[in-house]
């Protein structure tokens, strides 16, 4: 397959107000630092960045070599049709993967393209935190799945449990899944909370593609002598 190199635009512009939700989680990013140390490291591909990719805050984290974007103009998300196997170091998606109509699909074509070693780190709403109760999505028409870590029952007839939905991936260690509501506010009447600066309200995965030698070994042990 022939490489397709995303990002064929011009130069992201800087946009006044509150951003979204890549430019709400850069400080919680900075943080914990991880992200700086291991997950944003090499060269990453940003599914869905438009004008709020992660290439925007590319100088905070000293490991990026460059960011491509893969957005509305490049194709389909779900399919990444052209994009190398293997040709990333991470994978960065934030608010894409409810978009997709075949979730499972999109997300296992977003691991292909990810070297062994690398990263993937994956934010979608958490349905109660954004949706809030409400199907179709009052904030976002073009929704077309629900999120949640696990519930014994959901309100929403198109939710996804992540925690069941991650098992199906068995080539990639799931290192974390998070909720993020550290901004929200739970006393609050029905509106979008994600449109002031303080709440994420998400939940973000991030996974791992482990090496051949991993594999082979049965876990990331340490090397022997």
């Amino acid at each position: 397959m022939a490489e397709k190199k995303p990002g064929g635009r011009p130069p992201i512009a800087i946009r006044p107000g509150v951003g979204g939700g890549t430019s709400r989680s850069i400080q919680r990013r900075l943080a914990d630092a991880r992200f700086a140390t291991r997950y944003f490291r090499g060269r990453g591909l940003d599914v869905g960045g438009g004008s709020d990719s992660l290439a925007l805050y590319a100088e905070l984290f000293p490991g990026i070599q460059n960011i491509d974007i893969w957005d509305i103009g490049d194709g389909d998300a779900q399919k990444l049709a052209g994009v190398e196997d293997e040709s990333y170091d991470f994978l960065y998606s934030s608010h894409c993967l409810e978009h997709l109509v075949d979730p499972a699909d999109g997300l296992s074509h977003w691991i292909r393209v990810v070297k062994p070693g690398g990263h993937l780190i994956v934010d979608v709403p958490d349905e109660d935190l954004y949706e809030q109760g409400q199907w179709p999505s009052a904030f976002n028409p073009d929704h077309k799945h629900t999120f949640t870590i696990g519930k014994a029952k959901s309100w929403s007839p198109v939710s996804i449990g992540l925690l069941e939905f991650l098992q199906a991936f068995r080539d990639v260690q799931v290192l974390s899944i998070v909720t993020i509501d550290w901004g929200h506010r739970y006393g609050l009447p029905l509106f979008d909370q994600t449109s002031t600066p303080v709440d994420e309200a998400s939940i973000e995965f991030i996974l791992r593609k482990p090496t051949a030698e991993e594999i082979a070994r049965g876990g990331r042990l340490p090397k022997g002598p």
